[in-house]
């Protein structure tokens, strides 16, 4: 047989068994017969792409095990299908899109060990079940067991508390509260507790809120961020505003208050009262379910700006936060309860008529019995009405988990130089006869800055000496010859000796780290240069750094390996909330008219997580204006423990004729 040599026929052979070529022998093809059919020309050629068939042999085929074991697993697994009505088994993640038909479950196992309930439906008899609509029958609230587990017993109880008041449970048509523990004693896990429960569940089987604000002060901004990400380990991703330009900051406002829907994105927004206030207009715009007021003491002034712009918010459930709720008298009080549960307390002039003069009344060391009565009359009602609305717990509750902690009152006399500094300005100046005439003028106000900075320092005046202000005329030729305020002499000052000593022996004789606190920044400025003559590592927290950068020195500080050894930490701008448990001891260096500022700033060691004893050191000077502001603070704290810790017989104290006294050193007293 000839082979056609034509290109498609040639590649047509390569294609198919080379074998086919090499054994072609034209002898093997058969003769075709003469007149043979087209078909018995196609038999002959085989295609080559057809493949042999199996020979047959008796052998059995052995199958691979691996494709058999898928072949009957494929059999077992069972195919995706819709449940079955009122099916009330897991449906697990294959339920896409389905509403679970029949009786409502409880997001949570109440029943489980430990479980932390915060609501229970009524119990219904097996008639009542029959007859109720099972879509609308409430279910339990549990808390997610990944908080519950790590809640203190009191925590417990604060949990239930505000999910009890915000929810409308406690007052009917009142949805506020005031979480007033004091510092130290988780206030931030038990909001972000109710929080994250109000996210989720409700009776009513669905989320009970969509989203949730946090106004906190802008140092804590970062750390209610982390605090969030420690707890709920990325379950929940909220948006932290600390920074950024006007544009970018509005953007992310406008992004956060249009979200809509069961399940927002990112339901928690974190942000500083100052970057609220400029922003409000973008958040007026939307509703919000929960507000969260940290350090909420911040509000105690109904007419500021931001106390008007956070009480325009369209939010009925408000929590306020605040370890120090009354600090200087009750119409601040009252503005706090005013800003939660508005109308609880009637409005401001009521409250001052029904409440506070009666009350003061009776705690003027001149009272007559009969003012004292009433007063007390009225100091148990307004308990009555605030606590349905405030929780409060004393640090007492801390100490069965937190190491011993040693405040001291330490009282420095003034050196030589001090001493006559002061008694010449008392002597020019004259500030208590300006107030015999019963008038409080300006001077009078700048005359008791001045002898703080006294107090603390001569080289803090030493600027007033040299211009010859008044009260400071001629001090010049007290100060030691060659005197120079670039150089830091703590031997001119009886508190920085104290201090310069405190520093030497904790540093040569432990491992400790220590948080010097002061209401001045001058004063830190001095901390500074006496830090670098003694060659201590110190970082320094005040007004003027960002707020990024706050959280970054702080983590720093706390953590154990780092070797700086003091913290510098200007009592207004880092005294609250702020937490400083790499350190373990702290010195006031000068006191605060305000006894929460001081509160506030000590406790920023001793708090959960401090592993070491503690020791605050308060620094004063013996018989002058510290020791009359300490005897002021006693006051206001007398009556911040009448009203919010319900104290009975707390010293009275102060008549108006003390206050004069203000302006008298004593130098005959080791204390006054």
């Amino acid at each position: 047989m000839r082979r056609s040599l034509a290109p498609s026929q040639l590649a047509k052979r390569k294609q198919g068994d080379s074998s086919e070529d090499e054994d072609w022998h034209p002898e093997a093809t058969p003769k075709r017969r003469r007149g043979g059919s087209v078909s018995g020309r196609r038999e002959s050629y085989v295609s080559p792409f057809r493949k042999p068939l199996t020979p047959l042999t008796n052998q059995p085929v052995c199958l691979d095990s691996s494709a058999h074991e898928a072949f009957i697993r494929c059999i077992l697994s069972k195919p995706f299908k819709v449940p079955i009505p009122n099916y009330t088994g897991p449906l697990g993640i294959r339920a896409l899109g389905l509403k679970r038909a029949g009786v409502r479950k409880a997001l949570h196992d109440p029943f489980e060990e430990g479980a932390l309930v915060l609501y229970e439906p009524p119990q219904l008899s097996a008639h009542e079940l029959i007859k109720a609509d099972k879509e609308k029958l409430p279910v339990h609230v549990v808390v997610d067991p990944v908080l519950s587990k790590v809640l203190r017993p009191h925590q417990r109880e604060g949990v239930k508390f505000l999910w009890d008041c915000v929810t409308g449970r406690r007052i009917p048509q009142s949805y506020g509260c005031i979480m007033g523990d004091e510092m130290g004693l988780g206030k931030t896990l038990q909001c972000i507790a109710l929080m994250w429960t109000l996210l989720r569940q409700s009776p009513d089987a669905k989320p009970e809120i969509d989203k949730a604000i946090v106004v906190a002060p802008s140092s804590l901004v970062r750390n209610w961020y982390n605090e969030v990400g420690k707890w709920l380990a990325g379950r929940i991703h909220p948006v932290a505003i600390d920074g950024g330009s006007k544009e970018e900051i509005d953007r992310k406002l406008v992004h956060f208050i249009s979200q809509q829907g069961l399940r927002v994105p990112s339901p928690i927004l974190i942000i500083s009262y100052e970057t609220f206030r400029l922003h409000a207009a973008v958040l007026h715009k939307g509703k919000v379910g929960l507000v969260i007021c940290d350090e909420g003491h911040r509000l105690k002034n109904s007419e500021n700006q931001t106390y008007q712009a956070l009480n325009a918010m369209s939010s009925q459930r408000r929590v306020l936060i605040s370890g120090t709720p009354i600090q200087n008298d009750l119409l601040e009080y009252f503005s706090l309860v005013h800003f939660v549960n508005a109308g609880i307390l009637g409005t401001a002039q009521e409250f001052k008529k029904r409440f506070e003069i009666p009350i003061l009344k009776g705690r003027d060391a001149d009272a007559s019995d009969k003012d004292r009565q009433c007063g007390e009359e009225k100091l148990k009602e307004l308990i009555s009405i605030v606590n349905r609305c405030l929780i409060r717990r004393t640090s007492d509750i801390l100490s069965k988990y937190l190491p011993v902690k040693i405040e001291q009152v330490v009282c420095c006399r003034l050196t030589p130089l001090q001493t006559e500094l002061y008694k010449r300005f008392l002597q020019q100046a004259k500030p208590e006869e300006e107030l015999q005439t019963g008038k409080i003028s300006v001077s009078s106000l700048s005359s008791i800055t001045s002898l703080k900075k006294l107090c603390n320092h001569p080289s803090l005046i030493y600027d007033k000496c040299l211009e010859g202000e008044e009260g400071f005329d001629g001090a010049l030729e007290l100060f030691p010859p060659g005197y120079s305020p670039k150089a830091v002499e703590p031997q001119l000052s009886g508190k920085m000796l104290v201090l310069d000593y405190i520093l030497a022996m904790t540093r040569s004789t432990t491992s400790d780290k220590v948080v010097l606190v002061s209401n001045y920044t001058q004063t830190l400025d001095l901390f500074e240069k006496l830090c670098r003559s003694r060659r201590y590592l110190y970082v320094r927290l005040d007004g003027t750094m960002s707020i990024k950068k706050r959280a970054k020195i702080v983590e720093r500080f706390n953590s154990p390996s780092n070797p700086e050894f003091i913290f510098m930490l200007s009592s207004k701008a880092g005294g609250c909330g702020l937490n400083l448990i790499g350190a373990n001891r702290l010195v006031m260096f000068d006191p605060d008219w305000n006894p929460a500022n001081d509160e506030q700033a000590m406790a920023r060691v001793w708090r959960d997580g401090q592993k070491k004893t503690c020791y605050i050191y308060r620094l004063l000077s013996t018989g002058t204006i510290e020791e009359k502001i300490l005897q002021r603070q006693a006051h206001k704290k007398a009556l911040s423990s009448c009203v919010v810790d319900e104290e009975q017989d707390v010293e009275r104290h102060f008549s108006l004729e003390e206050l004069r006294e203000l302006f008298c050193l004593r130098e005959d007293t080791a204390s006054d």
